[in-house]
Protein backbone atom coordinates (compact mmCIF):
# COMPACT_ATOMS: atom_id res chain seq x y z
CA UNK A 1 0.00 0.00 0.00
CA UNK A 2 1.20 3.52 -0.74
CA UNK A 3 -0.15 7.03 -0.15
CA UNK A 4 -0.69 9.61 -2.84
CA UNK A 5 -1.73 13.19 -2.05
CA UNK A 6 -4.95 14.25 -3.76
CA UNK A 7 -4.23 17.17 -6.05
CA UNK A 8 -7.12 18.99 -7.72
CA UNK A 9 -6.60 20.59 -11.12
CA UNK A 10 -5.63 24.30 -11.22
CA UNK A 11 -9.34 25.20 -11.46
CA UNK A 12 -10.09 23.13 -8.34
CA UNK A 13 -11.72 20.15 -10.02
CA UNK A 14 -10.90 16.53 -9.27
CA UNK A 15 -10.16 14.20 -12.16
CA UNK A 16 -13.37 12.30 -13.02
CA UNK A 17 -11.97 8.78 -12.56
CA UNK A 18 -10.47 9.69 -9.17
CA UNK A 19 -13.74 11.28 -8.00
CA UNK A 20 -15.58 8.12 -9.11
CA UNK A 21 -13.19 5.96 -7.05
CA UNK A 22 -13.48 8.17 -3.97
CA UNK A 23 -17.27 8.30 -4.24
CA UNK A 24 -17.41 4.49 -4.37
CA UNK A 25 -15.19 4.30 -1.28
CA UNK A 26 -17.41 6.79 0.61
CA UNK A 27 -20.57 4.97 -0.54
CA UNK A 28 -19.23 1.64 0.73
CA UNK A 29 -19.23 3.13 4.24
CA UNK A 30 -22.94 3.90 4.49
CA UNK A 31 -23.09 2.65 8.10
CA UNK A 32 -20.49 5.23 9.18
CA UNK A 33 -22.19 7.99 7.19
CA UNK A 34 -25.55 7.08 8.75
CA UNK A 35 -23.91 7.55 12.15
CA UNK A 36 -22.02 10.74 11.26
CA UNK A 37 -24.76 12.55 9.35
CA UNK A 38 -22.19 13.91 6.91
CA UNK A 39 -24.41 13.18 3.90
CA UNK A 40 -28.19 13.63 3.57
CA UNK A 41 -28.73 10.02 2.44
CA UNK A 42 -25.93 7.64 3.45
CA UNK A 43 -27.26 5.07 0.96
CA UNK A 44 -27.11 7.51 -1.96
CA UNK A 45 -23.80 9.35 -1.80
CA UNK A 46 -23.21 11.25 -5.02
CA UNK A 47 -20.00 12.46 -6.70
CA UNK A 48 -20.97 16.12 -6.39
CA UNK A 49 -21.45 15.67 -2.62
CA UNK A 50 -18.05 14.02 -2.25
CA UNK A 51 -16.44 16.70 -4.44
CA UNK A 52 -17.96 19.42 -2.25
CA UNK A 53 -16.75 17.69 0.93
CA UNK A 54 -13.22 17.30 -0.44
CA UNK A 55 -13.19 20.92 -1.68
CA UNK A 56 -14.17 22.04 1.84
CA UNK A 57 -11.33 19.97 3.30
CA UNK A 58 -8.76 21.17 0.76
CA UNK A 59 -9.73 24.84 1.26
CA UNK A 60 -7.75 24.70 4.51
CA UNK A 61 -4.03 25.06 3.66
CA UNK A 62 -3.16 22.88 6.69
CA UNK A 63 -5.17 19.93 5.35
CA UNK A 64 -3.92 17.10 3.20
CA UNK A 65 -6.10 14.42 1.60
CA UNK A 66 -4.19 11.18 1.10
CA UNK A 67 -5.36 8.33 -1.12
CA UNK A 68 -4.24 4.83 -0.16
CA UNK A 69 -3.72 2.48 -3.06
CA UNK A 70 -2.92 -1.20 -3.04
CA UNK A 71 -3.00 -3.78 -5.79
CA UNK A 72 -4.05 -1.07 -8.25
CA UNK A 73 -7.15 -0.15 -6.24
CA UNK A 74 -8.14 2.77 -4.05
CA UNK A 75 -8.45 1.03 -0.69
CA UNK A 76 -8.64 4.01 1.65
CA UNK A 77 -8.52 7.73 2.27
CA UNK A 78 -7.03 9.79 5.07
CA UNK A 79 -7.45 13.48 5.80
CA UNK A 80 -4.77 15.03 7.99
CA UNK A 81 -4.62 18.45 9.57
CA UNK A 82 -1.17 19.84 10.26
CA UNK A 83 -2.73 22.39 12.62
CA UNK A 84 -5.95 22.15 14.60
CA UNK A 85 -8.28 25.18 14.61
CA UNK A 86 -7.50 25.59 18.32
CA UNK A 87 -4.07 27.30 18.39
CA UNK A 88 -3.39 25.85 21.85
CA UNK A 89 -3.41 22.34 20.35
CA UNK A 90 0.14 21.54 19.18
CA UNK A 91 -0.55 18.17 17.55
CA UNK A 92 -1.51 17.32 13.98
CA UNK A 93 -4.85 15.53 13.59
CA UNK A 94 -6.23 12.68 11.58
CA UNK A 95 -9.54 14.17 10.50
CA UNK A 96 -10.73 11.09 8.62
CA UNK A 97 -9.44 7.62 7.97
CA UNK A 98 -11.72 5.42 5.94
CA UNK A 99 -11.14 2.18 4.06
CA UNK A 100 -13.29 0.51 1.46
CA UNK A 101 -15.90 -1.41 3.45
CA UNK A 102 -16.13 -4.02 0.70
CA UNK A 103 -12.57 -5.13 1.59
CA UNK A 104 -12.93 -6.12 5.27
CA UNK A 105 -10.39 -7.97 7.36
CA UNK A 106 -7.36 -7.34 5.15
CA UNK A 107 -5.53 -4.96 7.49
CA UNK A 108 -6.00 -1.94 5.23
CA UNK A 109 -7.16 0.28 8.11
CA UNK A 110 -4.21 -0.62 10.32
CA UNK A 111 -1.75 -0.20 7.46
CA UNK A 112 -3.23 3.14 6.40
CA UNK A 113 -3.01 4.41 9.99
CA UNK A 114 0.65 3.30 10.16
CA UNK A 115 1.47 5.08 6.90
CA UNK A 116 -0.14 8.30 8.13
CA UNK A 117 1.71 8.05 11.45
CA UNK A 118 5.01 7.41 9.64
CA UNK A 119 4.40 10.42 7.40
CA UNK A 120 3.77 12.64 10.44
CA UNK A 121 6.78 11.20 12.26
CA UNK A 122 8.99 11.90 9.21
CA UNK A 123 7.75 15.51 9.31
CA UNK A 124 9.10 15.78 12.87
CA UNK A 125 5.77 15.55 14.65
CA UNK A 126 5.84 13.90 18.09
CA UNK A 127 2.18 12.99 18.57
CA UNK A 128 -1.12 12.84 16.69
CA UNK A 129 -4.73 13.32 17.73
CA UNK A 130 -8.10 12.39 16.35
CA UNK A 131 -11.69 12.37 17.49
CA UNK A 132 -14.14 9.50 17.35
CA UNK A 133 -17.87 10.07 17.52
CA UNK A 134 -19.06 8.78 20.90
CA UNK A 135 -21.57 6.48 19.18
CA UNK A 136 -18.84 4.93 17.02
CA UNK A 137 -17.82 2.09 19.33
CA UNK A 138 -16.16 0.20 16.47
CA UNK A 139 -13.99 3.21 15.67
CA UNK A 140 -13.06 3.69 19.31
CA UNK A 141 -12.03 0.03 19.60
CA UNK A 142 -9.94 0.27 16.42
CA UNK A 143 -8.02 3.35 17.53
CA UNK A 144 -7.42 2.17 21.09
CA UNK A 145 -6.06 -1.11 19.69
CA UNK A 146 -3.55 1.01 17.76
CA UNK A 147 -2.32 2.61 20.99
CA UNK A 148 -4.40 5.80 21.06
CA UNK A 149 -5.67 6.91 24.47
CA UNK A 150 -8.57 9.16 25.39
CA UNK A 151 -7.49 12.65 26.45
CA UNK A 152 -10.75 14.64 26.22
CA UNK A 153 -14.47 14.55 25.52
CA UNK A 154 -16.02 17.41 23.55
CA UNK A 155 -18.11 18.32 20.54
CA UNK A 156 -16.66 18.46 17.05
CA UNK A 157 -16.27 21.94 15.56
CA UNK A 158 -18.42 21.55 12.49
CA UNK A 159 -21.56 19.63 13.48
CA UNK A 160 -21.34 19.79 17.30
CA UNK A 161 -21.44 15.99 17.73
CA UNK A 162 -20.13 14.46 20.99
CA UNK A 163 -16.69 12.93 20.50
CA UNK A 164 -13.87 11.27 22.36
CA UNK A 165 -10.51 12.87 21.58
CA UNK A 166 -7.65 10.38 21.37
CA UNK A 167 -3.91 10.99 21.27
CA UNK A 168 -0.91 8.85 20.45
CA UNK A 169 2.76 9.73 20.91
CA UNK A 170 4.68 9.07 17.70
CA UNK A 171 7.50 6.89 18.94
CA UNK A 172 9.46 4.52 16.75
CA UNK A 173 7.28 2.26 14.56
CA UNK A 174 8.62 -0.85 16.32
CA UNK A 175 7.14 0.39 19.62
CA UNK A 176 3.60 0.52 18.25
CA UNK A 177 1.23 -2.26 19.38
CA UNK A 178 0.08 -4.82 16.82
CA UNK A 179 -3.71 -4.27 16.64
CA UNK A 180 -6.32 -6.57 15.16
CA UNK A 181 -6.65 -5.87 11.48
CA UNK A 182 -9.80 -4.66 9.82
CA UNK A 183 -11.34 -1.62 8.24
CA UNK A 184 -11.00 1.65 10.11
CA UNK A 185 -14.18 3.59 10.66
CA UNK A 186 -13.88 7.31 9.98
CA UNK A 187 -13.03 9.99 12.45
CA UNK A 188 -13.75 13.68 12.73
CA UNK A 189 -11.55 16.39 14.23
CA UNK A 190 -13.14 17.84 17.34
Amino acid sequence: MFLDALRPSPDGDLPGPVLTEITALYASNHAFHALSGDFPDPYDIRPEQVAAELARELADPHTEVLLARGEGLLVGIAVTLAAHPDPADPDPWIGLLMVDASLPGRGHGRRLAELVENRLRAAGRTAVRLAVLDENTTGLAFWTALGYTAVDHRQDHRLRRPCTVLRKPLTSPAAAPDPASGPAPGTDPA
